[in-house]
């Protein structure tokens, strides 16, 4: 319960202030060029909470339905001006200023991006060492002569210091469908060159985890097999699992450590295993089975237990990713334009078919990711809201009516005709918009229950 709350609050908190920047962003530039602003809302629905210092400024408003905002300006289309007031409208100014207030809210969230980075980076962002631990065979990292233990330093020249870090520049050859050379440390110290070969490999984006897909999983320390938690509920849970349990053996094969206890596992689903445990000073034999769950096109079994991890256990793995004040401004320059050609470039694999639109996420896994970020700290959370805002300025600038990019559309055919679009026009592309963003919805809430449902 504790984790639905976090997710939920981190999830409001992350929303309101980045519809608090779009937004701010339309009423800023227009305050600046003058026009009138009638409202400035966070939210849709009936307003919970308003304040507005005169009648003739602007009303602030929170709203029941956090799922966006608005700016209302002074507008002839939305009602009678009076001929005093209509130098204030916005459908009276030039073009170019219509044109400047549109393009405000997406900027401003560019801008908001930038500043997240630059306060993560200041802050230090946390990190795994990227170093290789299982590598699967006649994988692409099999081919590639990856071996376990092996560190990435590296990726097409881009030094990489942790597994986020890797896997961002991994997924720029896998966009391109590309050959990618990689820096590798070895056990010894030594450094080798070795190539990803990519080419061709679409499939790889339809994989939820890249990694895996790759053919490699992150190196982890050696674990006993004892039980730390188990899931209410789930088969350990089931089966009389408890925490302390030590795992001696499974089907009469004996369990050395964690990993090959969850091979074990992973391997039958819905399969009774019979386990004996060490609990305490005696041994307790019992049969467990494990759930069948789906993962990447493939069968697995899972029981919902957690294995117990020392204090100090894998201190040399984490890293710290810092720069100064100055070192962090271009950092975070190069990770607001890396993040958003990738958005750019994923929207238009999935256009064309080359990546699955299961990529898309809803609100409910944006508030899991929201969670789990504002669980591990203050500079994780700011990298989620600098990823976010950076979404929700470039999907706000695609040629959609309804949206900032469609209206940018109807004025960039204002520009070339000499006239503006119709209001039947208009009124037809409204109607296309919503049809698509409530289609997007749809699809992003489906995934969301997907994923949610195994």
């Amino acid at each position: 319960m504790s984790s639905v709350l976090i997710s939920i609050g981190a999830f409001v908190v992350a929303l309101g202030i980045l519809v608090m920047v779009h937004e701010f962003g339309h009423f800023w530039v227009a305050r600046r060029l003058g026009i009138r602003v009638l409202r400035f809302s966070v939210g849709f629905g009936r307003p919970i909470w308003r304040w507005q210092k005169g009648p003739s400024d602007t009303e602030f408003v929170v709203a029941a339905i956090p799922l966006g905002g608005y700016v209302r300006m002074l507008d002839e289309r939305e009602g009678e001006v009076a001929p005093e007031q209509r130098h204030l409208a916005f459908n009276r100014q030039p073009l170019p200023r219509r044109m400047a207030v549109v393009v405000a809210g997406p900027l401003f969230n560019f801008l908001f991006a930038l500043l997240a980075y630059w306060l993560m980076y200041v802050g230090g962002v946390p990190g795994i060492r990227p170093i290789v631990g299982t590598v699967m065979p006649d994988s692409p990292a099999a081919v590639a002569g990856i071996a376990p233990r092996d560190e990435l330093v590296a990726v097409d020249g881009e030094p990489v210091w942790t597994w986020d870090g890797a896997l961002l520049e991994l997924l720029q050859g896998v966009l391109d469908h590309r050959r990618v050379t990689l820096i590798l440390r070895r056990e010894d110290g030594t450094q080798v060159t070795r190539v990803l070969d990519l080419a061709g490999r679409s499939d790889l984006l339809d994989r939820s985890n890249l990694l895996q897909a790759l053919g490699m999983q992150p190196w982890r320390p050696r674990l006993a097999p004892v039980i730390d938690r188990v899931v209410a509920g789930g088969a350990a849970a089931r089966a009389g699992l408890q925490p302390g349990d030590r795992i001696l053996q499974a089907d009469g094969h004996a369990i050395a450590d964690w990993s090959a206890w969850v091979d074990y596992v992973r391997a039958r689903p819905q399969q009774p295993i019979r386990v004996r445990v060490r609990r305490g000073g005696t041994e307790v034999r019992l049969t467990l089975v494990p759930d069948r769950v789906e993962l990447d096109d493939d069968i697995i079994g899972r029981i919902g237990a957690y294995v117990r991890v020392p204090p100090d256990l894998g201190a040399d793995l984490r890293t710290e990713v810092r720069y100064g004040p100055l070192a962090a401004v271009g950092a975070s320059l190069r990770k607001t334009w890396e993040m958003s050609a990738l958005t750019l470039r994923t929207l238009w694999k999935m256009l064309i078919g080359e990546a699955s639109v299961q990529n898309i996420s809803g609100p409910l896994s944006i508030a899991q990711y929201a969670g789990r970020t504002a669980a591990v700290g203050l500079t994780t959370f700011l990298g989620f809201l600098g990823l976010i805002s950076i979404s929700l300025g470039v999907l706000n600038l695609l040629p959609i009516p309804v949206l900032d990019g469609g209206h940018l559309l109807y004025y960039l055919i204002e520009l070339v005709s000499g006239r503006p679009l119709s209001e039947r026009a208009e009124m037809f592309g409204q109607r296309v918009g919503l049809a698509i963003i409530f289609a997007l919805m749809a699809l992003a809430l489906f995934n969301d229950f997907s994923r949610l449902l195994g």
